[in-house]
């Protein structure tokens, strides 16, 4: 049964660095030490994740919870402080069950598994197994891109799918660890932009990219899920300290995980859609001038004068700022607005050209 294990964390350069890493290493060998004595069991939490030629990306993470524990039933309404509280188990062994095969994978210090496994599956949606100790098998949905898919949906969560207010740290923190999660809003339109960009291109891969912690997957996934955003992957990142730094980056997670995409699907054409409020714009141009034949589109959800000033202002990237390319970029305040822009510059059909069957 081969092994895998993600990429090793660097070792913190300066003192400071390594003692907060320690620090929260201590506390988190305390509290599951605790949980296990109070009876505990570990489970695991799975994630959607996604394949292409001969690799399929695991995603999930590994915590304690009271036995009894089940995943089908998630609780009706959760604050966001919730998601916080759950104990990880860092360096957890984890089977993973692909097409009859067998892989044992390890978690990272918080707990998370994301590791590729060598494997080949049928294009489609497709479910593997994951276990941790002797507990019960789970099931995790793994969409297996299209050979001959040629443009994929990728999206920013804060403020261009869900407000969250992410940007302004006294609102980002009521949102994240108070807030229910039922109270917060979608951005109009935008789960109808997304379900017709899908529509037009039925082998089209989604994924959701935000620099949210993992601790509030499953709180997107049910947002998403309820407010019919299109299936797809989380990509999420670790609020931890790292080795040069006591948080991770937002804007080096999202690069990084742009680059990524462009690696394993050279051929896709990504439409990319962000807001205005943070770094998207940078992000996309800097992605472009990079990969531009990794481009099909760039959308922007332009934030409300009230919105705007709460997140500091916006940061827009100018025509002159630009990098030379065929894609359109466009601007609206919502998913209406977007989608007549990407109609009009022929990335969308027109509304009464006949649906694909």
């Amino acid at each position: 049964m081969p092994a895998v294990t993600p990429d090793p964390e660097p070792v913190p350069r300066s003192s400071w660095a390594r003692r907060a890493a320690a620090l929260e290493d201590s506390v988190h060998r305390t509290r599951e030490r605790r949980g296990r004595k109070r009876g505990l069991v570990p489970i695991v939490l799975p994630y959607s994740g996604y394949g292409g030629p001969g690799f399929v990306r695991v995603l999930c993470r590994v915590l304690l919870v009271k036995p009894g524990f089940d995943l089908r039933k998630p609780a009706k309404a959760i604050r966001g402080w919730r998601s916080f509280t759950s104990i990880a188990i860092g360096g957890a062994e984890v089977v993973v069950r692909v097409d009859g095969q067998e892989f044992t994978v390890y978690a990272d210090r918080g707990g998370v598994v994301d590791v590729d496994v060598a494997v080949e599956l049928e294009p489609g949606l497709r479910t593997i197994e994951l276990q941790v100790e002797d507990t019960p098998p789970v099931e995790a949905p793994v969409y297996v891109v299209q050979p001959d898919a040629r443009v994929g949906l990728l999206s920013d969560i804060d403020d261009t799918v869900m407000v969250t207010a992410l940007p302004r740290p006294f609102l980002a923190a009521w949102n994240t660890f108070v807030l229910n999660e039922h109270a917060r809003q979608p951005v109009p339109g935008m789960a109808v932009l997304y379900e017709r960009i899908v529509r037009e291109n039925p082998s089209c891969p989604v994924v959701y990219l935000s620099t949210g912690a993992w601790n509030v997957a499953p709180t997107l996934d049910r947002f998403l899920s309820r407010h019919l955003y299109p299936d797809g992957t989380l990509l999420l990142t670790d609020w931890g300290p790292t080795h040069d730094r006591l948080f991770r980056s937002g804007r080096d997670h999202k690069r990084e995980s742009l680059e990524r995409l462009a690696r394993e699907f050279p051929t896709i054409r990504w439409i990319l859609v962000g807001d205005d409020g943070q770094h998207d714009e940078e992000l996309y141009r800097d992605f472009i001038a990079a990969h531009p034949q990794n481009v099909r589109a760039v959308a922007i959800r332009e934030l409300s004068p009230g919105e705007a000033v709460l997140a500091g202002g916006r940061r827009h990237v100018d025509d002159a700022e630009r990098p030379a390319t065929d894609a359109p970029w466009v601007s609206a305040p919502d998913g209406a607005g977007l989608a007549v822009e990407l109609g009009e510059a022929g990335v969308l059909a027109p509304e009464d050209t006949p649906r694909p069957e």
